[in-house]
């Protein structure tokens, strides 16, 4: 957790709350004189041009006391009014910022570069690093999409200082408009500062599982019934879901670490005693879901076997009906080939003697004619004998 917000007079010693634009860190001695001389205005926009703010900023509001007090709409306004507020608190919500808008907001409010490098690229790993009284926070998100029933993932990165929150999000989900909506319901809890505001973002996230888990729940029933029922395409959807699990492990488990971290860190940061009661409610059902995906993996492991068991399974029987078959048909090529052999022998026979050439001896003889009919019924009725012997027939 971020350092316990202190006082509004020991907050403006230490973070010269009045002079806080005389401030540098190190991306603002980084920064060029002409990035200085237009860090009021706008980001991405020129020192003597348009003040359009880019798209990417969501939303930015100030609070005071677990009550907005107003909304921004530059990072140079946000800026002005945190300076001119005596305790306040900033929440900065970006989508898919310009590197110019992280520049500045490094500048603003001393957040690390690397914590900054890691926003500008994205594509990390779920982590927890502090930097000074500064947290910096990478979530995967994830959501179930219902027609290609599939999970998608997003990435979201949270700032989280003594008296600001910043998030990015690379992506669709979560929904961090309705958890500033709950914040705004609920300023009891919103007035415990930033470290409220990073428990809400990660309850949303953690909540953000459960339909993912139900949907793969489904999925793996259908998947079960498609192996039984022999279906081809079953194997490729094992394979996909398996892939989505192997994503859905590495935004899942990383996150009981990192709550246990913060847990870890209670006495030490003095976290007020109610949020640490509902981030321990977080870290609960961190286990139960990460429980319940490896159990998933596991699930489509033992799936994947059964159904190459079955696949061999059946193959082998396709191929034991074939060879049957095949069998079967050698056998009747031997009786149509014998019998194909004695019927040729008379036709021989009765083709030799049917040439009448005038030098056959046996066309006068007197027993030609039986001594062909005999000769056409031995050789029929040897090879009758032959082929009987060798189950040809």
């Amino acid at each position: 957790m971020s350092e316990r917000r202190p006082s509004p007079a020991s907050k403006s010693t230490a973070n010269g709350r009045n002079g806080r634009g005389t401030r540098r860190s190190v991306w603002r001695r980084a920064l060029s004189q002409e990035h200085d001389d237009t860090a009021e205005l706008p980001a991405g926009s020129a020192s003597g041009g348009e003040s359009a703010e880019p798209l990417s900023i969501v939303e930015a509001a100030l609070y005071s006391d677990g009550v907005r007090v107003s909304a921004p709409a530059t990072l140079a306004e946000t800026y002005r009014e945190l300076r001119d507020t005596s305790s306040g608190m900033a929440w900065i919500g970006l989508a898919r910022p310009t590197s110019d808008e992280l520049l500045s907001l490094a500048s603003e409010f001393d957040l690390h570069p690397l914590a900054v490098e890691d926003a500008m690229e994205a594509h990390q790993r779920p982590k927890l690093e502090r930097y000074g009284d500064t947290l910096f926070v990478v979530l995967r998100a994830a959501r179930y999409l219902d027609a290609p029933e599939e999970v998608d993932f997003a990435e979201l990165h949270v700032f989280v200082g003594p008296d600001f929150v910043i998030t990015v999000r690379h992506g669709a989900a979560p929904d961090l408009s309705a958890v500033r909506r709950r914040m705004e319901d609920s300023p009891d809890l919103l007035k415990l500062g930033p470290e409220a505001v990073l428990y809400a973002i990660l309850d949303a996230v953690v909540d953000g599982y459960a339909p993912v888990v139900e949907g793969v729940q489904n999925d793996i029933d259908e998947i079960e019934t498609e192996v039984f029922r022999g279906d081809p395409s079953v194997s490729r959807r094992i394979y996909e879901l398996s892939r989505e699990m192997v994503e859905f492990q590495r935004a899942t488990r990383p996150l009981v670490g990192m709550l246990h971290g913060l847990m870890a860190g209670f006495t030490k940061y003095e976290t007020d005693e109610e949020l640490q009661r509902y981030l321990r409610d977080v870290a609960d059902h961190v286990t139960h879901i990460s429980e319940r995906v490896d159990g998933f993996r596991q699930a489509l492991t033992e799936i994947l076997t059964v159904n190459a068991t079955l696949v061999t399974q059946q193959q082998n029987a396709e191929m034991r009906a074939l060879a049957e078959a095949g069998f079967e048909q050698n056998e009747e090529i031997k009786k149509i080939s014998s019998w194909a052999a004695i019927l040729f022998a008379p036709t021989l026979v009765g083709t030799i003697y049917g040439m009448n050439f005038r030098e056959m001896p046996e066309l006068h003889w007197g027993f030609g004619y039986p001594f062909a009919i005999g000769l056409m019924g031995i050789v029929c009725a040897s090879l009758y004998v032959i082929f009987k012997r060798r189950d040809w027939l």
